[in-house]
């Protein structure tokens, strides 16, 4: 494939167009170059046009920003990434403070610190709402014991959120503008919705993909959740942001903007996905390890309301990818672009998703029959025929604002512990890995959240 912009944007075009996205834009940057598409609508009411200067919502990959705040804290001495996270933030108390007091920002940035990670309380548009947050968290409790397993946690990086205004004497907000978005020229790049309106800004579109798209019923989540997930950006802000940590911290008028010891840091493992098939093979300081045709690759993937974002950096191809969508089926739009990318600019062949054998393998599933729960989700599952069949049903704040917040879910054996389940709307499916920690104790992980089985009494059904 020759990579031309006409190139790029036919492959962005028919993807999106088969996985019905209402709007995407798509940079790559390879051999010195950026290249850039977008299509589709921001907005299928209003119909402005995605264009390559449109921002999105990038979700969670707003947590390597947040990553790197506090690793240039790191560097400059004012904290320890192995000390207690309350040697800088004595103000936390969580539910278990024994455990609490064990947590090290190494555990927050890994998503290993097992405090309950969907913690999504609106507290309003001011300027104090991660101390409000914060002493918020004193009823949560652990999912897991700290350091015990990998489950995904946005709550860590709010506290890791707090401690970067302790440290600086800044919000978050200005703290990530003065800090990274200005050293990197991040022109297209803000944290506030009041920010977002200066441009050309994508809504989250959300139905069934057998009826027309409809809005998201809310633009973003609370303010309180930010450094875990509220930068919008371009495409190609996006990919410049990757592409400073390619560059061993180096920005683009030749700064040094975090240290080449502390950017390759946050690329060494901390802890295993037991998942390995959703994300990748393990987690670091803030990204995501792929292990791609033997292969180190990094990156993040973010997904807020009916918006979703793929950046990967392929450091030995000097490969940076970014896409930025809309609505539409999320995942098979992903596995629609990036393998072709990646094949081509990089030789790499990425990992098949996982999906169940022809022959499906003879697994013994009562022992994974019962009820699992974490905060903002509950998995009830029986014993169906040769698999699981159940119910996921969200709680919390997040099951307000769900148009179903109850899921059903058939789960057909993959092998003994892995099963798969599908959205009937997506080609896709979803690993859910059944396993124990070091104790015994059962878990499922699935959407890379660890939940500890609460109850082996079947489901009736």
């Amino acid at each position: 494939m020759s990579l031309d912009q006409h190139t790029v944007q036919d492959l962005l075009e028919s993807a999106a167009r088969r996985h019905k996205v209402p709007g995407a834009s798509l940079a790559v940057y390879a051999d010195g170059q950026l290249t850039e598409a977008a299509t589709g609508v921001l907005n299928v009411e209003t119909e402005v046009e995605v264009t390559t200067d449109s921002l999105f919502q990038i979700g969670s990959v707003t947590k390597p920003y947040t990553a790197s705040l506090i690793m240039q804290l790191a560097v400059e001495g004012r904290l320890d990434l192995d000390a207690p996270v309350v040697a800088s933030l004595p103000e936390l108390r969580l539910a278990d403070q024994e455990s609490a007091e064990r947590v090290t920002m190494r555990h927050l940035l890994s998503h290993s610190s097992g405090i309950e990670g969907d913690h999504f309380e609106d507290f309003g548009r001011g300027d104090d709402v991660l101390e409000r947050f914060v002493a918020s968290c004193a009823a949560l409790g652990f999912s897991h014991p700290v350091g015990a397993t990998m489950s995904y946690c946005n709550t860590g990086y709010v506290i890791a959120g707090r401690i970067i205004e302790r440290l600086t004497g800044q919000t978050w907000d200005t703290a990530l503008a003065e800090r990274i978005i200005g050293p990197l020229g991040l022109d297209h790049t803000v944290t506030l919705p009041e920010q977002a309106l200066r441009f050309r800004t994508a809504h989250g579109h959300v139905g069934k993909l057998d009826e027309p798209a409809q809005l998201a019923p809310v633009w973003t989540l609370p303010r309180s959740v930010g450094p875990a997930g509220l930068v919008c950006a371009t495409a190609a802000d996006m990919v410049a942001f990757g592409r400073w940590h390619l560059d061993e911290g180096r920005t683009a008028d030749d700064r040094q903007a975090l240290s080449a010891a502390a950017v390759a840091s946050m690329q060494d493992a901390v802890i295993d996905i037991p998942d390995q098939w959703t994300l990748g093979k393990s987690w670091g300081l803030g990204w995501i390890l792929y292990d791609w045709d033997g292969r180190h690759v990094y990156g993040h993937d973010g997904a807020t309301i009916g918006q979703t974002a793929w950046l990967r950096i392929v450091p030995d191809s000097g490969v940076v990818v970014g896409m930025l969508a809309n609505g539409g089926r999320a995942s098979d739009f992903y596995r629609d672009v990036y393998p072709v990318l990646m094949r081509e600019l990089c030789e790499i062949t990425m990992p098949s998703p996982l999906s169940p054998p022809d022959d499906l393998p003879d697994v013994e599933t009562a022992a994974y029959a019962g009820t699992y729960e974490r905060l903002g989700v509950r998995y009830e599952l029986d014993v169906s025929g040769t698999g699981l069949a159940g119910k996921a049903i969200a709680t919390g704040p997040l099951a307000e604002i769900d148009p179903d917040p109850v899921e059903e879910l058939t789960l057909v054996p993959v092998a003994e512990g892995v099963f798969a389940t599908k959205d009937p709307d997506e080609d896709t499916w979803t690993p859910m890995v059944f396993y124990e920690l070091d104790d015994g104790s059962p878990y499922l992980h699935s959407s890379a959240r660890a939940t500890p089985k609460v109850s082996a009494k079947r489901v009736a059904r």
